[in-house]
């Protein structure tokens, strides 16, 4: 009788992975990141359980879109109250907070549960090069796209 490996949070081996978004197209990284969060990487993978790595993303104001998104893709947000809906630019909210870009991107590919959320904590986007987990030993990740 086989028996399944099923990962717990004491068995989970969590890294720090360092990537640069320089020249990225959003997307495309957005998905591998969201891989590496979630744990999909990894021999071990189970679903209900947040074994993904902990992702530093550097130069996140370099990355860029394909087509004339800069233009044309919108960002929505509500203040709450009636007719409160604001709308943005890509190009406006590369200006303005460039880090949010990569944010968006990649909290939509997450689970929308508590252990989404989760996993959305162990990302850490910074618009230049200096980041503040050189403490944590983060390893160079090379992405494929």
């Amino acid at each position: 009788m086989k028996n399944t490996y099923m990962a717990n949070a004491n068995t989970v081996d969590k890294k720090w992975l360092l990537i640069d978004a320089t020249d990225k197209t959003v997307g495309r990284l957005s998905v591998e990141i969201a891989k590496l969060l979630r744990g999909k990487h990894k021999p071990y993978f189970t679903p209900n359980v947040d074994c993904g790595d902990y992702v530093i993303i550097i130069n996140a104001k370099k990355v860029h879109f394909t087509g004339n998104k800069w233009a044309d893709k919108k960002y929505y947000k509500h203040t709450g109250h009636p007719g409160g809906i604001k709308e943005e630019t890509a190009q406006n909210l590369l200006n303005r907070a460039p880090e949010r870009i990569l944010e968006k991107a990649i909290k939509g590919m997450l689970p929308k549960t508590k252990l989404g959320k989760q996993m959305y904590r162990n990302l850490y986007v910074y618009a230049g090069v200096d980041h503040k987990h050189e403490a944590q030993q983060p390893t160079i990740y090379k992405t494929n796209r």
